[in-house]
């Protein structure tokens, strides 16, 4: 009979150990995600509807023993939600840097804000760096607004009479 060696046995286990943070980052990921959307918060009934995956298969991979999920639902989920970073389900930093993208969104949404026109100069995609920046000068911008808006709104009206001019 053939036994593991123990080091094939350290293999699995870390292989094995791997496999459960890979699914809790997923289980994370998405839960963050229904929550907290700019056009949320999801049901799990909603979002399945949204990316035409069943409620069964989020109810699994939103689970502790999560599930083993295909590529394919994880990009129709991420698509679903206007995510185009793939890595977000998998990744920690594109997790932080596409969750301060969709506040940012949210924030905009919430001043009244319908759409941002973006030029792009290159064929490819904003460096890290620069979408961080350009999220921070966004967030700077909004946090100008809203104290100018609060200003204002502290300030009393006075309506002009004909004994002003």
């Amino acid at each position: 009979m053939d036994r593991a060696s123990p080091s094939e046995e350290s293999d699995d286990q870390s292989t094995d150990e791997r496999i459960h943070q890979a699914k809790s980052a997923v289980a994370k990921a998405l839960r963050h995600v229904r929550q907290h959307h700019p056009e949320g918060p999801f049901t799990l009934e909603a979002l399945a509807k949204r990316a035409r995956v069943s409620k069964r298969t989020l109810v699994q991979a939103e689970s502790a023993s999560g599930s083993n999920l295909t590529i394919e639902t994880l990009v129709k989920v991420a698509s679903s939600l206007g995510i185009t970073r793939d890595a977000y389900f998998l990744d920690e930093q594109v997790f932080h840097e596409v969750n301060a993208e969709l506040e940012t969104l949210k924030e905009l949404r919430q001043q009244g804000v319908e759409s941002v026109a973006l030029r792009q100069s290159s064929a490819t995609a904003l460096p890290s760096d620069s979408l961080q920046e350009l999220t921070g000068l966004l967030k700077g911008i909004l946090d100008s607004a809203t104290k100018a808006q609060d200003t204002l709104q502290d300030i009393p009206y006075h309506q002009p009479d004909e004994t002003d001019s």
